[in-house]
């Protein structure tokens, strides 16, 4: 192979790569920064057992990273002494993550190397980096030594660049919410002591306090308008279902323990979330006794609230959470949309998602229907 030869298959292979770290950064904040790299760290670092803390910045460092490996393989300098050799230990590394994630739980979901963009499971990925893999190991045999130029700061600056120009694409919020709880735990330990207890006299029913009076025809002693009233209080019944329960969603509803509820999660952009809400409403149509909704939006182009409201065919008391304490709410395991059906506190049923477990309205109707 002659070295013209040599050199434009290295600029195709130089341009491939490039190309794919590119668009795996660039896949990685779509549809929106901020919403795209949230959902990466819920999903994918703090699973892996990093703190929110460093989440944070390690998910912005990691893309800024990439955007500046694809665009430093367009570059000769120090290209085949650092760039090539760090951007196959990032594979590599990557590598590794997705081996041991298949291991400890198979190979479904989105491994989160495209984002949303262009889902994959964590195999296909596997495959993907090992050919990338191959493809830097062949451009770093075909580039002849001593081909490097030697200027380190267009390295330092293009890396620096990068990853601040993610940060202040996608800047740190403090989250909104104020609600502790652990990532996919519906009851927090710290409100496990505020379980109500089932015993009747724990339970103060509205009717606790009521008097009944009782007007007693006038006997022969008394004059004609002479009248005995007495007073007894009325006696507390135990509420129908099962034994009430203390729960996280009672810090955003004050009624959400009591009876029958549904409470939603969704995005308001999101059209399977419109759906399940519209399935909702016309379940509500045929049914007097559908348990009250109340909504969780995600804080996620909140703008089309009043949109999602227009869609679904009804209005619905609702609250608004940041991104990140949505996702702790609704569990990183999960997806949207999120619909639970609660008596009493008591998670009854559950579907998230938009697959095998995704809302079911027949099914919710068909547990209403339980005794």
């Amino acid at each position: 192979m002659n070295t013209a030869t040599k050199q434009n298959i290295s600029y195709v292979l130089r341009g491939l790569v490039a190309f794919l770290f590119l668009l795996s950064a660039v896949a990685k904040m779509y549809p929106s920064p901020y919403f795209a790299i949230s959902t990466f760290e819920m999903k994918q670092l703090v699973p892996l057992g990093f703190p929110e803390g460093i989440a944070v910045y390690l998910s912005r460092t990691l893309i800024g990273a990439e955007i500046a490996l694809g665009l430093l393989l367009l570059q000769p300098h120090y290209l085949k002494r650092v760039v090539i050799p760090a951007t196959v230990a990032l594979l590599v590394v990557f590598i590794i993550h997705l081996l041991i994630t298949i291991a400890g739980g198979g190979n479904s979901g989105n491994c989160g190397c495209f984002g949303t963009l262009l889902p994959m499971t964590p195999l296909e990925s596997v495959f993907k980096n090992i050919v990338t893999v191959a493809l830097l190991v062949w451009l770093y045999k075909l580039l002849p030594a001593g081909s490097d130029k030697g200027n380190f700061f267009i390295l330092t600056t293009v890396l620096f660049a990068s990853v601040l120009s993610v940060f202040m694409l996608a800047p740190i919020r403090p989250q909104s919410s104020d609600t502790t709880f652990e990532v996919g735990a519906p009851i927090p330990e710290e409100m496990a002591k505020d379980t109500v207890s089932a015993e009747v006299d724990s339970i103060t029913p509205a009717t606790e306090n009521a008097k009944s009076t009782t007007t007693v025809a006038p006997s022969e002693n008394k004059t004609d308008d002479a009248k005995v009233e007495t007073t007894a209080p009325v006696k507390a019944e135990v509420p129908a279902g099962p034994a009430p329960k203390k729960t996280v969603y009672s810090n955003f509803f004050a009624n959400a323990d009591k009876g029958k509820k549904i409470i939603a999660l969704f995005v308001p952009g999101c059209e399977h979330c419109r759906d399940a809400a519209k399935q909702m409403t016309e379940l509500k149509k045929k049914n007097k006794d559908f348990p009250e909704l109340q909504i969780i939006f995600m804080d996620e182009e909140a703008e089309k609230i009043p949109e999602f409201f227009d869609y679904a065919g009804a209005k619905y008391p609702y609250k608004i959470l940041d991104i990140v304490s949505f996702w702790k709410l609704l569990g990183n395991n999960k997806d949207t949309p999120g619909v639970l059906y609660l008596w009493n506190g008591n998670v009854i049923k559950e579907w998230q998602g938009i697959e095998g477990e995704k809302f079911n309205p027949a099914a919710l109707a068909k547990e209403l229907n339980k005794k």
